[in-house]
C-alpha cells in the first residue's frame, strides 16, 4: 500500500465506442476544471492522450469502460508511473474500482487523498527467431502461445528459468499474471490468485495426453516457450495479435520492472468479497441476475 500522492493533471479517457462514457468523461474533466485541477477528455487510442501520457505531463489517469478499457489504460500507464482510476462502463469490472454513477460522490474523496494504491505485477514478453528478438510487449494479464486457424494442436517446448520443464502438445499455453488469474485462464481451469503476487501462473489449454494442470511460479521466475509445429502457431500478447510464429520460434517471458496502479477506495479485503458475485454470474450471456 503507498501513500496517497496529491494530483493536479489528470486525463479522463473513455472507450471510443461507447457513448454514455464519452460523455460521462467530459463531465468529469470538467468537474474537476471546477476544482482548480488540469483536466482533458479523450478516448482510447487518441494520439493526444497517449503522448500526454509518454511526456510525463499528467498525474493521473481516469478510464471509463470495462476491464479491457483498464488494460489498455493500465499498458499505457505503467510505464510512466501513472495510477489509474478505473470507472465501470462496461459488463464484469474485475479491474475497475467504482460504477458510472459513483463518481461524484467519489472525487472529492480522490481529490483529498483519501485512497490508497494498488500495484499490480505486469508480464514482460519477447519473441525470439534464432539469435534476433523480433518483438517485446508489456502486459498485464497475460501472454498466450496456441494453434493458428488449423485445429491441430502445437508443441510447446517449456523452460523455467532456463531449466526443461515439459512439453505440452495442446491448443495454447497460457503465462498469466496474478490479474490474468481471473481471465482466460481461470476459463482454462486455472487457481485464482490474490492480484499482490509477483507470481506467473501457467496454464495449459486442451492439452493431449500432457501435464494438465496449472502451475504457480515464484517470484522472480522466467518461462521459456519454443514453438514446435509444421503448421501455424501465434502469440497472442492481452488479447491482441495475433502475431504469426514461425517453427523455433521462441517467447521468453518474465516479471516487468514496470507495475500497473489501480486507485483504491474501498479495504484491501475488496478482491475476495467481489469475488463471489463475479463468478456466480457471467454478465455477458446476459443472464445475470
Amino acid at each position: 500500500m503507498s501513500a496517497a500522492p496529491r494530483f493536479n493533471n489528470i486525463l479522463v479517457i473513455a472507450h471510443p465506442q461507447l457513448n454514455d462514457a464519452i460523455e460521462q468523461a467530459e463531465q468529469i474533466a470538467a468537474t474537476l476544471k471546477s476544482e482548480g485541477i488540469q483536466a482533458i477528455y479523450g478516448v482510447l487510442y487518441d494520439e493526444r492522450i497517449d503522448q500526454k501520457i509518454k511526456s510525463g505531463k499528467a498525474d493521473l489517469v481516469v478510464a471509463l469502460g470495462g476491464d479491457g478499457t483498464m488494460l489498455r489504460a493500465g499498458n499505457l500507464c505503467a510505464p510512466h508511473g501513472l495510477p489509474v482510476l478505473g470507472i465501470n462502463m462496461g459488463r464484469f469490472g474485475f479491474l475497475t474500482e467504482i460504477r458510472s454513477e459513483q463518481w461524484r460522490e467519489v472525487l472529492p474523496r480522490l481529490l483529498n487523498g483519501d485512497f490508497w494504491i494498488e500495484n499490480r505485477m505486469m508480464l514482460r514478453a519477447e519473441q525470439w527467431r534464432n539469435s534476433e528478438k523480433l518483438g517485446s510487449w508489456e502486459v498485464l494479464n497475460e501472454i498466450v502461445v496456441s494453434r493458428g486457424y488449423f485445429v491441430r494442436p502445437v508443441h510447446l517446448v517449456t523452460e523455467i528459468d532456463g531449466r526443461y520443464l515439459t512439453t505440452y502438445v495442446a491448443d495454447a499455453l497460457i503465462a498469466s499474471t496474478a490479474t490474468g488469474s481471473t481471465a482466460y485462464a481461470l476459463a482454462a481451469g486455472g487457481p485464482v490468485l490474490p492480484p499482490e503476487l509477483r507470481n506467473i501462473l501457467i496454464v495449459p489449454v486442451a492439452p493431449h495426453l500432457s501435464i494438465d494442470r496449472a502451475i504457480v511460479l515464484p517470484e522472480g521466475s522466467s518461462v521459456g516457450i519454443t514453438v514446435k509445429t509444421t503448421h501455424q502457431a501465434v502469440m497472442s500478447p492481452d488479447g491482441h495479435g495475433p502475431v504469426e510464429m514461425m517453427d523455433g520460434d521462441r517467447i521468453l517471458a518474465c516479471a516487468s520492472e514496470h507495475s500497473a496502479q489501480f486507485i483504491r477506495f474501498q479495504d484491501p479485503g475488496y478482491f475476495y468479497r467481489n469475488l463471489t458475485p463475479h463468478m456466480s454470474q457471467n454478465p455477458s450471456t446476459g443472464n445475470s441476475r
